[in-house]
């Protein structure tokens, strides 16, 4: 582990963890004012932020931070006709930022998230506490009714399994929202002022074979591991459905991390989400998406990937030929869907040549043996 680590979720380490292997993606519209809440936990990382909407549009990045903007002209310059599978007019467009990036770790947040307080009245550091679930292991083949047993204080229970102790390497590191829950419309309408004030102290491994709801909007993952998989959809302008961006990747994600033996976590950290998005405009996006996912869970529930499947990208190429097969006779939304999760990967070997040639090499090495 490098750097300092210091009591999680509370002050800056003195040396920020990860300093040079992990970039802060941010998708927007709007000028980043929020960042100046973030400057303490923000300004030691480089920034990639992916601008939305009107390229024309100038948007305003507070003083001294690291970062780079992209906006649509630079993504089509960037990608050419592969530029295609990146979402326009929707938060989905943050993964053009996941395929520019050259480090390690990702972490991903919103721009309307700011600093949450911890129970104590601390402001959480929500980055440190993302790296920290990052760079212990994950147990999901086994729970531990202790919940994380590698963070300080805990441990693995009586009856855990030794052969099981060593855990599994943690791809995902899914954080949760203080204030406004991230609720789908239906949800919204009939609960417009329930407000989540409860904080959890908990990290947990969600076990193999178990789907879950990613959000997107407080995520952080090892590129290196699960980046490839981290597509975030067609979703937006021109496409029939909206705001199952990240829910897609999540089911994606997770089914890849399944077979390749990845762990992913949820819980802790907690950011403070702090405006409601319009839930009769959310409906709008999801109402297909609401009768779709009827389909799509026991899709992936019952997705299988051959052992032949030994990298990210050829888990994501297997899934998008079912997609394709399975999906695409419920709507023709699908089909192009799984075009574009094939267009995504080629984009993505494209700007990242040495992994997939580090790749290549490892399945040459398995072929060898």
């Amino acid at each position: 582990m490098a750097g300092t680590v210091t009591i999680p979720g509370s002050s800056v380490p003195s040396t920020p963890l990860l300093k040079d292997e992990l970039d802060i993606v941010i998708p927007t519209i709007r000028n980043l004012d929020f960042l100046e809440m973030w400057r303490p936990f923000f300004q030691p990382y480089h920034l990639i932020i992916v601008q939305d909407g009107d390229p024309s549009k100038v948007i305003n990045v507070p003083e001294g931070f690291d970062y780079e903007l992209y906006n649509r002209n630079d993504i089509n310059r960037i990608l050419g006709p592969k530029a295609s599978c990146i979402s326009f007019k929707d938060s989905a467009c943050r993964c053009f930022g996941y395929m520019v990036s050259k480090k390690k770790y990702v972490f991903t947040i919103d721009d309307d998230c700011f600093v949450a307080k911890d129970p104590s009245g601390k402001d959480i550091n929500a980055l440190q506490q993302h790296i920290e679930n990052l760079l212990s292991p994950s147990t999901p083949f086994f729970f531990n009714t202790l919940y994380d047993p590698y963070r300080e204080g805990a441990d693995f229970v009586r009856g855990y399994p030794f052969s099981l102790r060593e855990g599994a390497p943690t791809a995902v590191s899914h954080g949760l929202w203080l204030n406004i829950p991230d609720y789908d419309a239906p949800t919204q309408m009939v609960k417009p002022r329930e407000r989540n004030s409860r904080y959890v102290d908990a990290v947990l491994t969600i076990p193999k074979g178990t789907l879950f709801p990613m959000c997107g909007m407080n995520l952080a993952f090892d590129r290196q591991l699960i980046g490839p998989a981290m597509y975030f959809g067609l979703m937006g302008d021109g496409q029939p459905i909206g705001r199952y961006d990240d829910m897609w990747a999540g089911w994606c994600v997770k089914v890849i991390c399944d077979h390749l033996s990845l762990g992913v976590k949820t819980g802790l950290p907690y950011l403070w989400h702090s405006k409601a998005s319009n839930p009769f405009v959310n409906l709008k996006k999801e109402y297909k998406g609401i009768f779709w996912q009827e389909d799509i869970i026991p899709f992936f529930q019952s997705a299988t990937l051959s052992k032949e499947c030994d990298t990210v990208q050829k888990c994501y190429i297997s899934l998008s030929e079912q997609v394709r097969e399975k999906l695409g006779k419920i709507d023709p939304y699908f089909v192009k869907l799984a075009d574009a999760m094939v267009t995504w990967i080629e984009a993505w070997d494209e700007l990242n040549p040495s992994a997939a040639a580090a790749a290549d090499a490892e399945n040459g090495k398995a072929v060898a043996k």
